[in-house]
This record gives structure tokens, sequence and C-alpha cells, in this order.
């Protein structure tokens, strides 16, 4: 452990290869870039905008109540994962700057606690990577299984093509293949957009953590001049505020859209599992369904909080130094940075909602009200 080198920015490479696939990495493209944007301009075309509209088409137009629902949830989903990854996309130049701040932070990150610290980040951003695919494998998988189960031809997800598909087998194929392809596509455009927020909330909480220690080692050692190591420590401050605000702003609008339709699907959900769907596998895809929605919002939202409660704390660490016995200057400048430290920092959704756990159970209260209204408007 104190040989590994602190590197932050590994834990983005799987990011970038999700953005090469979608399409919007064209400033990392060098060869072929002309190509590049060509069929980035065709997949999105097919998929970011053509995928939720196909699917919008249809809705309330279907053959049966738990069709339409199926309809309903998943155009909700592909709508919201379409316009987060336009958003994204506008957005992507910011990442450039993210990266350069998270580089500059790991070249500060030294002695055996920091170390410690960044092998429990691996631990945390593993779990996090992982829960992320197992959620879209599972849905994938209940997806089809449901798709499979159907005795008569049908497709997927409910939704409108220009041809009959459902007299023609090769159109009901063409249907079919682009639908697996196309949420396929959505579920990487997910992996993207949920994630890397997530992803770099932990990074900077764990980054404020090392600050946190490398605050209470200014003066310990009388060889090292003790105002430089606090001037250093403002620095590594207003580079974590920043990188903070970075993410916040390229978070910001598909968070919100993120909110919005996570209690929306989570009502629907509970609402066709207990009254509208009777098939054993719609029954069991809508189960693990309604519980992707709010897990894809749980870790920015805890990543968040727990972003709040450490820059809170730094005022604290600062007053743990050996500053007693320091001169004026180093007095005043400690002073300074307390009084910017006290200043709250919360990440906000779209001006309005905090990225933060009280978030996530205000959504998961939301839910519940529209699910208690479907179930006065079947009394």
């Amino acid at each position: 452990m104190s040989d590994e080198a602190i590197d932050s920015l590994s834990f983005i490479k799987s990011h970038w290869t999700a953005w090469w696939i979608l399409g919007v990495a064209h400033e990392r493209v060098q060869s072929f870039r002309g190509l590049y944007l060509f069929c980035s301009v065709v997949v999105n075309v097919l998929f970011t905008v053509g995928y939720p509209l196909h699917l919008g088409l249809s809705l309330f137009h279907n053959r049966s109540l738990s069709e339409d629902i199926l309809n309903l949830t998943t155009f909700a989903t592909c709508f919201a994962c379409s316009a987060k990854c336009l958003l994204y996309a506008y957005n992507i130049g910011k990442v450039a700057r993210i990266e350069q701040l998270l580089r500059l932070l790991d070249e500060r990150a030294s002695g055996m606690e920091q170390r410690a610290i960044y092998g429990q980040l691996k631990v945390q951003l593993r779990t996090i990577l992982y829960a992320f695919i197992a959620i879209y494998m599972l849905c994938g998988i209940f997806a089809e299984l449901s798709f499979i189960s159907k005795e008569e031809r049908g497709l997927m997800y409910p939704a409108y093509f220009p041809f009959d598909w459902l007299n023609s087998t090769r159109n009901y194929y063409i249907a079919n293949v682009y639908q697996i392809v196309g949420v396929s596509f959505q579920l990487v455009q997910n992996y993207a957009n949920d994630c890397f927020p997530a992803v770099v909330l932990c990074l900077i909480s764990s980054h404020v953590k090392m600050l946190y220690s490398r605050f209470e080692d200014i003066g310990k050692d009388t060889t090292i001049d003790a105002e430089k190591q606090l001037e250093d420590c403002i620095t590594d401050h207003k580079r974590l505020l920043e990188l903070f605000r970075c993410i916040e702003g390229f978070m910001s609008l598909p968070m919100f859209i993120q909110f919005t339709i996570a209690a929306l699907n989570v009502c629907i959900s509970i609402a066709a599992l207990v009254f509208f769907v009777n098939e054993p596998m719609g029954r069991i895809y809508f189960f693990f369904y309604g519980l992707a929605m709010p897990l894809e919002i749980f870790p920015c939202c805890y990543y968040g909080t727990d972003n709040e409660y450490w820059f809170g704390r730094l005022h604290y660490a600062a007053f743990s130094c050996n500053w007693s016995v320091q001169g004026r200057s180093f007095k005043r400048k400690m002073m300074l940075f307390v009084e910017r430290s006290l200043k709250r920092s919360t990440a906000v959704a779209g001006g309005m909602f905090r990225v933060h756990v009280d978030s996530f159970f205000a959504t998961i209260k939301m839910a519940y009200s529209l699910f208690t209204i479907i179930i006065r408007m079947r009394k």
C-alpha cells in the first residue's frame, strides 16, 4: 500500500470508454476524427433521439394496460437518459478541468494515513461500479426474459414502428434487433450518466479527508516551514472547491431530471406490481425496475452528504494543528481559512434540490404520494 501510486484518474477510464461508445469523446479522438464524428451523429440520431421517440409515439396506444404501463416507464426512463446524455455531451469539456484538478490533488497526497484513505476509496468506488453494473444487468436480463416468455409475437418494449412488424417475420426481427441494440446503448448512457457524478463526488470526499490529515500534520515537524504547509493546504482547499463546483455544474440539470423521473417510475412500478401486471416475469421485471430507480440516485445523494460533512469539518482540522506556537502571519492566514471553510458546500440539482440523502428520501416520499393518488383513483 505504501508504494502504490495514488491515481484518481484510473477510476474515470471506464467512463471515457462509455463516452467513446456514445460518440461524445471527440476531443480524445486523434485519428479518423471525421469518421468518428459522422458515426457519432448517425448513432445518436438512431438511438439517443430515435429510441425514446419510437417509444413515445406508442404511448397509451397499446394492446393492454400492462403494455401501456411498460411503455410509459420505459419511455420516461429512455427520454430522461437521452436528455441527460445530451446535457453531459454539451458539458464534456468540463471533464478535462476535473481531471486536471484531480491530478494536482493526487500529487499532494502522501503518508501512510492518506494512502490508507486511498485504499478505502478503491473499495468504495469498486462497490459503486459493480452496483451500477449489477442494477443494469438485472433490469436488462429480466426485460429479455419477460419478452422471451411471451406466448404470442411481440416486442421487447411496446413501441411504434413505421412498418408492419406483426405480420412480417423480416420486419419483426428488424424491430427486435433495433430494440435490443437500442436498449444496450441506453444502458451504456445510463452508466456514464449516473455513475460518473457519484465517482467524482466520492473522489472529492476522499481528497477532503486527505486534506484534513494534512492540516492536522501542520507544525508537527519543526524542520518544515509551517506557514508554507498552511499555504499549500489552503491552495488544496481552493482546488477542491473548484472541483466541487465543476461537478455540481456538470450534473445539476441531469440530477434534477433523475430525481423527477425516479419518483415517477418508482410509483408506476409499484402500481404495476400490485395492481396491473399478472405475468410472473413481468412482475419480477417491475420489482427490479422499481428497485433500480432509487438505487441510481442513492450514491450521488450519499456522497453529496459526505462532501458537505467533510467540508464542514475542515475548520476543526485547522485548529488541530500546532498553531499556538506559530507566528502572527500564520494565525492570520489560518483565521481567514477558517472563516472561508465555515461556508457550507452543498451541491444543488437544477437550483432546487440538494444532492443529499434528504433529497433521496424526499424522492421516495414523492413516489409514495403519487402511489396514494393512484389508489384513490382506483377506489
